[in-house]
């Protein structure tokens, strides 16, 4: 355990000397060192990312998670924009429902060579389809990969065809604009659902934060392509919609966190904090170049790298302030004695 815990010999029980110290005939044993199963490791047990943190409580993925998180984002909310396009109007939105096809293939073949490689071998995805767990959220995130870039490319290979091919893509479209929604926040349920005090203090707003992230990061890149005037200005006008959703939603997740002082603190301070204040910085941007009265090619594309980058920045910094609060022991138990407060009776 280390020095700033107070305890001594660095034995690692994980006591917080404000709370108690070692008593007892069992105080003088010593616990060997290091642990072969920390005490409050995250049960992320597959991959790469498979051994346990530095510090009990961390989790130990590496930098293809959070590339996941954006790219699955961009996959999911790719789909689900094009389906709605479609069921709005097929023949004026021609491009933009192509434009998404790509982008929610792309995204999907991208985003399952990423969790691959996190796994370390192919056949430890294909295990986790083995079983149905509803109450397993990598489980049903795996699902909902799988089905949605199998839908995502049926719908890419036959759009534009004529007859029956033309009807499979369009069901094919439909059934990925259904998972779209679900594949773009399912990776905020899975951090929240963890024991690290950032996520799991962020429980109600990271899944819904993450899908408009993904939402917006889409039409960001959309935007930067080739369309009819009358997609960019339904993409533009929608993209400023997100955008200020978006925000609202940051500072909602941040005062959800900061509820426990030691869990808030994450997002103020470090590397994780200054991604996070970052992401706000480049999606404010954003807004204000969306309202500009003119705006050539030159501004779309610098308004589309504010929106794509700021969503990287988003979750990059939820990802690094969540390792960072898992590395102080008083972190954690602050919030489960603030847990246990509101429990009592």
């Amino acid at each position: 355990m280390n020095d700033s815990m107070g305890t001594s010999g660095g034995d690692g029980r994980n006591i917080d000397p404000r709370l108690g110290g070692p008593e007892g005939e069992a105080a003088g044993r010593k616990v060997p060192e290091p642990r072969s199963d920390p005490l409050g490791t995250v049960a992320f047990d597959e991959g790469r990312g498979g051994e346990a943190g530095e510090r009990p409580g961390q989790p130990a993925w590496i930098w293809a998670v959070p590339a996941y998180f954006v790219l699955g984002g961009v996959a999911g909310a790719a789909a689900t924009v094009g389906a709605a396009a479609r069921a709005a109007d097929a023949e004026r939105f021609e491009l933009l429902i192509r434009r998404c096809h790509v982008m929610a293939a792309a995204g999907a073949a991208t985003s399952t060579t990423l969790l691959i490689y996190d796994l370390g071998r192919p056949e430890r995805f294909l295990n986790r389809l083995r079983e149905i767990r509803p109450n397993s959220a990598r489980n049903m995130g795996s699902w909902l990969l799988a089905a949605s870039a199998s839908s995502d490319f049926a719908a890419l290979w036959f759009s534009g065809s004529l007859g029956v091919r033309g009807r499979l893509g369009k069901l094919a479209g439909a059934v990925a604009g259904t998972l779209g929604l679900p594949l773009a926040g399912y990776t905020g349920v899975l951090l929240s659902s963890s024991a690290v005090p950032l996520w799991r203090g962020m429980r109600r707003t990271l899944a819904p934060l993450f899908l408009i992230s993904g939402v917006g990061a889409t039409l960001s890149l959309v935007n930067v392509t080739s369309l009819t005037d009358d997609e960019r200005k339904l993409v533009g006008r929608l993209g400023t919609v997100i955008d200020l959703v978006e925000l609202a939603v940051t500072v909602a997740a941040e005062r959800e966190a900061s509820r426990v002082e030691e869990v808030g603190a994450a997002l103020k301070k470090g590397s994780g904090a200054r991604l996070w204040k970052l992401s706000t910085a480049l999606t404010v941007g954003s807004v204000s170049l969306s309202l500009l009265p003119v705006g050539g090619r030159a501004t779309r594309i610098t308004q589309g790298v504010l929106g794509f980058t700021s969503s990287v920045a988003l979750k990059a910094g939820i990802f690094e302030a969540g390792r960072a609060s898992a590395l102080d022991p008083h972190t954690l138990f602050e919030q489960q004695r603030a847990l246990g407060a509101t429990e009592e009776p």
